[in-house]
């Protein structure tokens, strides 16, 4: 029987989302609209993690921390809201690096936007504490297993896997709104996704684990048809990733678009890899 519980995926996927915004953000070059994008949708899943764990399966502490990750996140929201008049100085210094490139190639003088307000400009260092918290729950919610160290493991890679790959994909959307952007923030991720891809597998190989659903003795109930759905994903994620770094090395703009539509294929296996398996393995 497949047992998944909503609470802990959407708790995850909250988490991991998060702290790769934040891994994006610390940077300070790209544009704010990112960060807001990022953390209403995040906020909104710890929400949904927060009601659906009370609704079907409370746990006090996981369920706290849904609670707190949205609180924290709706913090670092408003308050990048109220400072984006002052911007991204990383972003400010490319434009004006850029404008003044123009201004001495072609002799015309654009000046690259309004000067910004004075005062402090959004720390991301505030992107830190939902993902932190969020954590706190993850890990909490490992501790019904058997044994409890590989289901928190698992835990903890699947939300690196879901965060890492769902925020490249949304970070190559959004070279559409900054086409001047530096690729490296979305290697970045993607790198990140590469690394969490295999800290999942390696976990969910370990005993007793898809091994042991691929050779039969754990029944998946689709005559094994699950376990080698899974192993599908795995490799078709793995492979995505590489093609994604392959075409990140074009230098042409459409070569961005085109990693952003791998990115796409390769959440619906990533989201394979982790949940199939731990559908099929733990109650969770």
């Amino acid at each position: 029987m497949l047992k998944l519980s909503a609470a802990n995926v959407l708790l995850q996927w909250a988490t991991g989302g998060l702290l790769f915004c934040w891994v994006t953000t610390r940077h300070r070059q790209v544009g704010l609209g990112y960060g807001w994008l990022l953390r209403a949708t995040y906020g909104l899943l710890a929400l949904g993690a927060a009601y659906t764990g009370r609704r079907f399966g409370p746990d006090p502490i996981r369920d706290l921390s849904a609670l707190l990750v949205a609180l924290a996140t709706g913090v670092a929201l408003a308050q990048s809201v109220l400072r984006r008049r002052v911007g991204v100085a990383h972003q400010k210094e490319l434009v004006e690096q850029r404008s003044a490139r123009v201004a001495a190639m072609t002799g015309i003088d654009r000046s690259a936007a309004a000067k910004a307000d004075a005062g402090p400009e959004f720390d991301p260092r505030l992107d830190l504490v939902a993902p932190v918290v969020g954590m706190i729950g993850v890990l909490a919610a490992g501790r019904f297993g058997d044994p409890a160290w590989l289901a928190t493991g698992r835990l903890v890679a699947g939300t690196l896997l879901l965060g890492a790959v769902t925020d490249a994909m949304l970070l190559g959307h959004w070279y559409l709104v900054q086409p001047g952007l530096d690729r490296r923030h979305l290697r970045e991720l993607v790198d990140w996704t590469g690394w969490s891809w295999l800290a999942t597998v390696v976990l969910l190989l370990v005993p007793t684990g898809m091994l042991s659903v691929l050779s039969g003795d754990i029944a998946d109930g689709w005559g094994g048809l699950l376990g080698w759905f899974w192993a599908a994903c795995v490799v078709a994620t793995v492979v995505l990733v590489v093609a994604t770094k392959a075409a990140l090395k074009e230098r042409q703009y459409a070569a961005v678009m085109a990693a952003t539509g791998l990115l796409y294929l390769a959440i619906l296996t990533g989201f394979g890899t982790d949940l199939v398996a731990r559908a099929l393995l733990v109650p969770g």
